[in-house]
């Protein structure tokens, strides 16, 4: 299986690219979209929306993992937050991908085995998991290879419990 992750952002949307064989992850890319907060906001999403695109078009992932909403008190930052989400949403049903959103407490979980990790636990955990050589940068990307992990194991959960009824 060959799950993207995608952790979202206005400024930095970070994705990752793990693919799953016979329980084995393996790391395929990993990477961040940068958008110039000096842009126009409909054009930065436009530019996020754009690079997924061609992503997702090259990697040809089977399922796409979105991180979720978290609670936040800058009411701005939330609405800015979904309508970048909603354009990766959007990028990965027009490219016929299924989708699976975890929230950021459950990815954290699934990674490194504590909901409230930090950004530098959840890059460990991840490039333990994935036998990387180097860190993934930023901490955008390794969060979006957290979210793909997040899904196998999530995935191999469910198979698990549909083949046990």
């Amino acid at each position: 299986m060959r799950v993207m992750g995608i952790d979202p952002g206005s400024n930095c949307t970070g994705f990752g690219i793990v693919d799953e064989v016979k329980g084995n992850l393996q790391a395929v890319h990993w990477s961040s979209v940068r958008s110039s907060p000096k842009d126009a906001f409909p054009q930065r999403i436009k530019h996020i929306y754009d690079e997924l695109i061609i992503a997702m078009e090259k990697f040809t992932p089977e399922v796409v993992a979105v991180e979720d909403l978290f609670y936040a008190t800058n009411v701005k930052t939330v609405i800015k937050l979904a309508q970048t989400r909603g354009v990766i949403l959007l990028a990965a049903v027009n490219c016929g991908l299924r989708v699976a959103e975890y929230s950021p407490l459950e990815i954290k979980q699934s990674v490194v085995g504590y909901g409230h990790a930090d950004k530098n636990q959840v890059r460990e955990m991840v490039s333990t998991l994935l036998r990387l050589k180097e860190k993934p940068e930023p901490f955008d990307a390794s969060d979006g290879l957290a979210a793909a992990i997040c899904h196998i194991h999530n995935d191999e959960l469910q198979q698990k419990i549909k083949r046990a009824r």
